[in-house]
Formats: structure tokens, C-alpha cells, sequence
């Protein structure tokens, strides 16, 4: 089947709630109305209203009642409408959920996730765009999945669901409907820890994840058509676990890279994956490891997101600097 994002997301949920009645879905408005971006549509009418629950808005709460349904057995998944809204959560996240499995030596574990809408490209107000996945990505015992397709998004979050342990689940909503994709009908996983080869390449390794899969693609694509240049492009898709293996074996073969992300560059997530290609590739590069993120102040409303937000150009020009050096 023919799946956007949003949709695989639905029926990622639809699927893992029929399977396993533990499985319960809350958030702000996501029973009747299915959700502000309509990803939990269809859920209350097919398993009710003790799974699927309208909550306040209080996202302390929120996740905090993940974690308590999570060590009583059940297998929460909590939407925040818009991943700007967690860090009244961050304590919950950091302070709790993280910490069960070590707190309890291993007795006990959270599994739970919590869903949110991430970064920019749809207009969107103050605290409705931020991608600050660089924060959860330094905490110890929280998984942080970023997914940039249909077919990996259903994998993914399927994954989630079944980990033993808290997941962050961020998807991008800038790309929520912009494209389907082929999607199978059955249930299956899509590995967290592992990131994707998306274009073999000899040139040059590009490194991106979510909605900056997008841009990325098409800026290899102009350079290839119009400089025979040969890029090989990664999908991240886990910031943690971080599959450091496939990035490290890909900068040895191509010698140089470039990393893209949409959240601002000083802390951003590109430092984690500059660093681990220094630390283990140094002697195979062939220049320095090039960054094309978004500015360090906070993103910008409206029409401004289009300065903000990396695009093919800037990537283009990143790439053509690695190869120039």
C-alpha cells in the first residue's frame, strides 16, 4: 500500500494496538479529532476510549504517566502535540524514564515511547518547530528516532512499541504528507541502532536524518547530474543508539564528508558524528568533515524558516567545499 508518513504512523499503531491489548495511545486531543496532525485518526472507534485518551495539557504529566503505566506492564505511547512542548518533560524523561533499567540494576524497565511532531518547514508558531534532538540524544538510557520515510517510519515505530526501553520518537512533519511510498501491509520491525545507505557513493559520504533527508537528496542529485560528482548519502534514522559502524566504514571509503541537520550548529548532533569519524576514520580523510545545519538562535516564524532551514544550495556548496579542499 501507498502510505505518507502520518499515515504510517497510524497504521503503525492501528496495528501494534490489535496485536497487543497492553498497548494504550494519550495525548492532547488525540481520541475524537485523531490528533492535531490527524496521526491517531480512527484509533478511539476501533479499540475505545480506556485506550485511547484525551489528556490536559500537561506534558509533565503526560510522560509521567507513561512511566507509571510502563513499570504496572503496559505499553504506553504519549503524543506531545509538537516536540517544542517537552522540556516541561525533559525531568520525566531524564530523571525517571532513563534511569529505571540501571536504578533497578536491571529488574525493571520502561517501555514506553513518546510521539512528537519535530522541526520546521510548515509555518508553524513560536515553540512549534524546534528540533532539539541533540538534548535527548546525551541521555543515558533514552532511545531517539528520527525516521524520514513511510516504509521506515511503520518499521520504526513498531520497533518502539516493542523496546524494553523509553523511546523518543520524532517525526518530521515537514514531511508528514509530502511524498507516499510503498509500505507493506503486514507487521514488521525496522531494526533501532541501524542507519541506512541510501545512495551507494565514491566521493564524498553526506549524513542526514528526518526532514534534511530531503534537501540532501536532491543537492547530490544536481551534483551528480551536473558535475559527475558521486555522493553516497546516510540516513541516520537512530541518533541513539548511533549506528557508528556504517558511518565510519562509509568515510573510509570515500575519505570525505558532510553532515546536515536543521537544529542550530553549536551542540548540534552533527558535532557527535564529526567527532566519532575523527575518532575512528581520521587516517582515511581527505578533508576536513564539512557541517550544513540551522543557525544558533531560536527558528524563526513563518516565511523566515526558509532562510533558517538548510536547502539544496547550501548543501551543494558544503560538498563542493570537501571535494575543493
Amino acid at each position: 500500500m501507498q502510505l505518507t508518513l502520518v499515515e504510517a504512523v497510524n497504521e503503525a499503531l492501528h496495528a501494534e494496538m490489535a496485536a497487543d491489548d497492553r498497548v494504550v495511545v494519550y495525548g492532547e486531543d488525540v481520541a475524537e479529532t485523531g490528533g492535531v496532525f490527524r496521526a491517531t485518526e480512527g484509533l478511539e472507534d476501533a479499540f475505545g476510549s480506556e485506550r485511547v485518551v484525551n489528556t490536559p495539557i500537561a506534558e509533565i504529566a503526560i510522560v509521567g504517566t507513561a512511566v507509571g503505566l510502563a513499570m504496572r506492564g503496559y505499553r504506553p505511547v504519549a503524543e506531545i502535540q509538537f516536540s517544542g512542548f517537552l522540556p516541561p518533560a525533559f525531568n520525566q524523561l531524564v530523571s525517571q524514564a532513563s534511569r529505571i533499567r540501571w536504578r533497578t540494576r536491571g529488574e525493571r524497565t520502561a517501555p514506553m515511547v513518546v510521539r512528537a511532531p519535530y522541526g520546521g518547514g510548515v509555518r508553524a508558531l513560536e515553540h512549534h518547530s524546534e528540533a532539539m534532538e541533540a538534548v535527548y540524544s546525551h541521555v543515558p538510557g533514552l532511545k531517539v528516532v528520527v525516521p524520514s520515510t513511510p516504509r521506515d517510519t511503520k518499521g520504526l515505530l513498531t520497533a518502539a512499541i516493542r523496546d524494553p526501553d523509553p523511546v523518543l520518537f520524532l517525526e518530521p512533519k515537514r514531511v508528514y504528507r509530502s511524498f507516499r511510498q510503498a509500505v507493506p501491509e503486514e507487521s514488521y520491525v525496522e531494526p533501532i541502532g541501524e542507519a541506512a545507505v541510501r545512495r551507494e557513493g565514491e566521493d564524498v559520504t553526506v549524513v542526514s536524518y528526518g526532514a534534511m533527508m530531503e534537501p540532501t537528496t536532491t543537492a547530490v542529485e544536481t551534483l551528480a547530474e551536473e558535475r559527475g560528482l558521486d555522493a553516497e548519502v546516510v540516513d541516520v534514522r537512530t541518533l541513539s543508539p548511533l549506528d557508528r559502524e556504517t558511518l565510519v566504514e562509509s568515510l573510509k571509503k570515500t575519505g570525505r564528508g558532510v553532515v546536515v541537520h536543521e537544529g542550530p550548529k553549536s551542540g548540534g548532533f552533527a558535532g557527535e558524528i564529526i567527532a566519532t569519524l575523527n575518532e575512528e576514520a581520521l587516517m582515511y580523510l581527505e578533508a576536513p568533515i564539512e557541517r550544513v545545519t540551522g543557525f544558533d538562535v531560536p527558528i524563526p516564524m513563518l516565511a523566515w524558516e526558509d532562510y533558517y532551514l538548510p536547502n539544496p544550495p547550501r548543501i551543494e556548496e558544503k560538498i563542493l567545499d570537501a571535494m575543493a579542499f
